[in-house]
């Protein structure tokens, strides 16, 4: 360590006892900018020196004083030395100042290392993506031990239960590294795989030269690709509080200047510097805190995974109930998440404030994957309803048709027999050809309701003068055989048959909307986590309209959060693009967005999201079946 002793030049007291330190020390005058330097430095004074500037922490004050003098002492001091007192008594003086400064720059080292230390444990702990963790992780070893090179390896095991080390990082200030991820088995032919399975630091002075008996051999062949030359290492173990270790860290060539780049090998065999005691100390802490943080972060992500085969399995378990919308919930998803990107990137309009976290496109996820959750508490025969009449239905119409037919059979074949019995045979042949054809004509029409009826099943859009013949036909009385008269249809089938729209009566579609309800009380049952905690609100709104003309609690447009407003418009291209459902038939993709700008024409959804999923071909993203322009056969009508 450079040492400095400056004296006063006004004080003859001060000047001889510097000269007799000349040869220990560097010794020159006091002033202003030598003391501003950062550099280990005592002052020699007397009581009555004048203009001694402010002086920090590197500075120590060596007072040389008449012992006869009644004071009194300044605190500023650090000794006291007799004027005119011998070489031994100054120079023990200013040793003991110079030493107390080394103490003090230990105390300030130690507090600084432990702040870094408490601030690498902190950002450790908070970071989540795996990646940036292993990264922070050696980023920070090697800045602590002012390494030229690291690399990271960890412990992962197979299948079968075998462990091997895997190679996740490296990192180097002086060379390109062409990074490989690979796997090393757990021996202890490696260094790293032999810290592993001892859970002890290696600090080796010169890799190329380990330790006589050392199990473990160097690798050299990177050195030998790249010219570099791997010197001075330290390898450290992460183990967790259990005494597991779940990696190894490898730091290489301390250098004096942690920003210094080593140029050639020469340089580093000059420059390169063994691990010290402290560094091994620092290093093994930071290990410590590294492997708690891969613990928990290995611990999150599988409860994350846990979390996602839930909500995946829950999803294909809803689906299941409609086979016909199988994939719809993780379209819905990716269009949405998609859009929200999309959102991230844009600088003008009115969402170029807006940015999405890392876990707020999460929690959009999750809320597109469950948006149609509710539907479990939806009956299935109204879920998955292709026809107005459920087949049930109209397969009791059709029963009530043959019976009137066999009525009318039976009541034709008796007019004949009842003629015969009157008249006889005379013109019988005549009088049978007449009735023939009144049963005829009576049939063919009886199967020309039932073929209206049949038609006005389907969930087509009915004109109102078909809607007027369905009526009718509940109000026409059918006679049957015995004289009495029946309807084909109730005035209650005749009321779904004449749905204008769609194959749902106002209960059914009720009920149908009731989903999102449900969807909402599923979801505000389960104990989110924070930034999760709007799940349940964003899945609960995408059928919400900026109109309010949506359901289920017609939310005008500052009500509904912008994450819906996203996924009304992924849920509705998808449901139009789909491939075909018994209860409508899939467009293509130009249909589609026709039909969404429609929807933004009427003030129904968001036009600066909708240009959006236009310009950035968001609806690309998904891995529906499109149909083909021109291949359209009617809109969807449900």
């Amino acid at each position: 360590m450079h040492r400095r002793v400056l004296y006063d030049t006004s004080s003859r007291a001060a000047a001889a006892a510097a000269h007799l330190l000349a040869d220990e020390y560097d010794v020159g005058t006091l002033s202003a900018d030598r003391v501003a330097e950062v550099v280990p430095t005592v002052l020699l004074i007397v009581p009555d020196s004048r203009d001694i500037p402010q002086v920090g922490r590197h500075v120590r004050l060596v007072a040389l004083v008449d012992p006869a003098a009644p004071g009194p002492d300044s605190a500023a001091w650090y000794a006291l030395v007799p004027e005119g007192a011998a070489r031994a008594v100054v120079a023990s003086a200013v040793r003991n100042a110079f030493a107390d400064l080394e103490a003090d720059a230990e105390v300030a080292r130690l507090d600084r290392e432990l702040s870094e230390l408490n601030a690498i444990g902190i950002r450790l702990s908070a970071e989540r993506n795996p990646r940036e963790l292993l990264e922070t992780i050696l980023t920070k070893a090697r800045e602590i031990t002012n390494s030229d090179a690291g690399s990271l390896y960890l412990v992962d095991e197979a299948a079968d239960g075998t462990r091997h080390l895997r190679f996740a990082l490296a990192q180097n200030d002086s060379v390109e590294i062409p990074f490989r991820a690979t796997t090393l088995p757990l021996t202890n032919d490696s260094v790293a795989g032999h810290v592993a399975l001892a859970g002890k630091i290696v600090n080796l002075e010169d890799a190329y030269a380990p330790p006589s008996g050392a199990p473990y051999r160097i690798n050299r062949a990177f050195d030998e690709q790249t010219g570099y030359r791997t010197k001075s290492t330290l390898v450290v173990p992460m183990r967790t509080p259990q005494g597991e270790t779940i990696g190894v860290f490898q730091l290489i060539n301390c250098k004096p200047d942690v920003a210094r780049r080593l140029e050639t090998r020469e340089e580093i065999e000059r420059l390169v510097k063994p691990f010290s005691a402290r560094h091994e100390k620092l290093a093994g802490s930071l290990a410590s805190q590294a492997a708690v943080a891969i613990a928990n972060s290995r611990l999150y992500e599988a409860v994350r995974q846990l979390f996602e085969g839930f909500v995946q399995a829950s999803v294909t378990a809803i689906e299941s109930r409609d086979p016909t919308t199988s994939g719809h919930s993780f379209r819905v998803a990716n269009l949405t998440v998609a859009l929200a990107e999309a959102v991230d990137l844009v600088t003008t309009g009115p969402y170029a404030p807006l940015r999405f976290t890392t876990d707020e496109l999460m929690e959009l996820r999750y809320a597109a994957l469950l948006h149609d959750f509710g539907k479990v508490g939806v009956r299935e025969q109204v879920l998955v309803k292709a026809k107005k009449l459920h087949p049930a239905e109209l397969d009791r119409i059709r029963q009530r048709a043959e019976l009137v037919k066999r009525g009318l059979e039976l009541r034709y074949a008796r007019r004949k027999i009842e003629y015969l019995l009157e008249k006889g045979k005379r013109r019988y042949r005549e009088h049978t050809r007449t009735l023939d054809a009144e049963l005829r004509a009576s049939l063919t029409d009886l199967d020309a309701s039932l073929a209206r009826i049949v038609l006005a099943n389907e969930p087509a859009i009915l004109p109102r003068d078909f809607v007027e013949e369905i009526e009718r036909l509940a109000r026409r009385s059918l006679e049957d055989d015995l004289g009495g008269g029946r309807t084909l249809i109730t005035p209650e089938e005749a009321s779904i048959l004449a749905i204008p729209r769609g194959s749902l009566t106002p209960d059914e579609v009720r009920q149908i909307q009731s989903h999102v309800v449900h969807t909402y009380q599923f979801l505000a049952q389960i104990p989110w986590t924070k930034e999760f905690r709007r799940i349940p609100e964003i899945a609960r709104s995408h059928h919400e309209k900026l109109d309010g003309s949506g359901y289920p609690y017609g939310m005008k447009a500052d009500e509904i959060p912008v994450q819906s407003k996203i996924m009304t418009i992924a849920d509705i291209y998808d449901a139009l693009t789909s491939g075909d459902r018994p209860y409508k038939n899939a467009v293509p993709p130009t249909t589609a967005l026709d039909i969404l700008n429609e929807e933004r024409r009427a003030g129904r959804i968001d036009a600066a999201l909708l240009d959006l999923f236009i310009e950035a071909k968001v609806y690309r993203r998904t891995a529906t079946r499109v149909i083909p322009p021109g291949a359209e056969r009617r809109r969807p009508i449900r």
